[in-house]
């Protein structure tokens, strides 16, 4: 592109057009944010269900510790993501996501280490998602140590991962 001076000489602009409020995002409607924190909500719950059943019959101690504090962890988030749905006007949902049963049907622990991995991944995707439109400080606090303790978790379960 080109702009003209007083003598009508062109000569080019001295940067190109910004095209960076194209990709900034609306933030979420309170009815989208808590449809939010309830599927969030129901994984975490299924999460943590499954994570206990895991450890109660894992044979080996340290393991089966390690098993015990990601289901706190997740029983922490559900706790969260529950008072959050409540302060927002939402009801909390008392389902139990999908993904219990999908864990409890795998053959073995090394398969059922690496379906929580990918479940563990796929908060962590749809926290990153979100992210950009939260605008409630509060949320976006949460969901910033969530993310980052479902990191920790991924690594310190792949750790142990047959």
């Amino acid at each position: 592109m080109t702009s003209h001076d007083p003598n009508d000489e062109p000569r080019p602009y001295a940067s190109p057009v910004c095209y960076a409020h194209e990709f900034e995002q609306p933030p979420m409607t309170n009815g989208e944010t808590i449809a939010l924190l309830n599927t969030l909500l129901e994984g975490e719950r299924a999460g943590a269900q499954g994570l206990n059943d895991l450890a109660k019959t894992c044979r080996d101690p340290s393991l089966a510790e390690l098993l015990r504090d990601v289901a706190r962890d997740e029983g922490r988030y559900c706790v969260m993501l529950r008072s959050h749905v409540k302060r927002l006007g939402g009801t909390p949902t008392d389902a139990t996501g999908v993904f219990y049963e999908k864990l409890m049907a795998r053959e073995g622990l090394a398969e059922q280490l690496r379906l929580l991995d990918r479940g563990q991944s796929a908060v962590v995707k749809m926290i990153d998602a979100a992210l950009p439109r939260v605008a409630d400080a509060m949320l976006r606090d949460d969901f910033v140590e969530m993310r980052e303790t479902h990191l920790r978790n991924i690594a310190r379960c792949a750790a142990v991962a047959v």
